[in-house]
């Protein structure tokens, strides 16, 4: 069983940036999938960017350049930082743990794969 707390969502403007935070439980990074997802009202929840077990990092074309998605093993927090924000980026935002092993790339951004889920956190981006 694997816990995770968000935290950091909010209100900016277009263009600003916001940093989220997600609290494991325990350690999971050994043989687990880690990743945000995002989900806005009337849509499907969609991967946004995610790390594999052997490191590496996928992210949405949606996000690519803007977006940087990093994890600190000793305090088993995930982060992800959102800049250059846009209107379109508003959702709630998840963080997410499942099992996984080794390099699988862009698969790790498949919700499908994903077990555990925190309860998200708010972002809202105004024009």
């Amino acid at each position: 069983q694997v816990q995770l707390v968000e935290s950091g969502g909010g209100s900016v403007q277009s263009g600003g940036s916001l940093r989220l935070s997600c609290a494991a439980s325990r350690y999971t990074y050994s043989s687990y999938c880690m990743g945000w997802f995002r989900q806005a009202p009337g849509k499907e929840r969609e991967g946004v960017a995610a790390i594999d077990s052997a490191g590496s990092i996928s992210y949405a074309d949606s996000v690519k350049v803007r977006f940087t998605i990093s994890r600190d093993n000793v305090k088993n927090t995930l982060y992800l930082q959102m800049n250059s924000l846009k209107p379109e980026d508003t959702a709630m935002y998840y963080c997410a743990a499942g099992h996984c092993l080794g390099r699988i790339g862009v698969r790790a951004l498949d919700k499908s794969l994903y077990r555990y889920w925190g309860r998200g956190t708010q972002v809202t981006v105004s024009s």
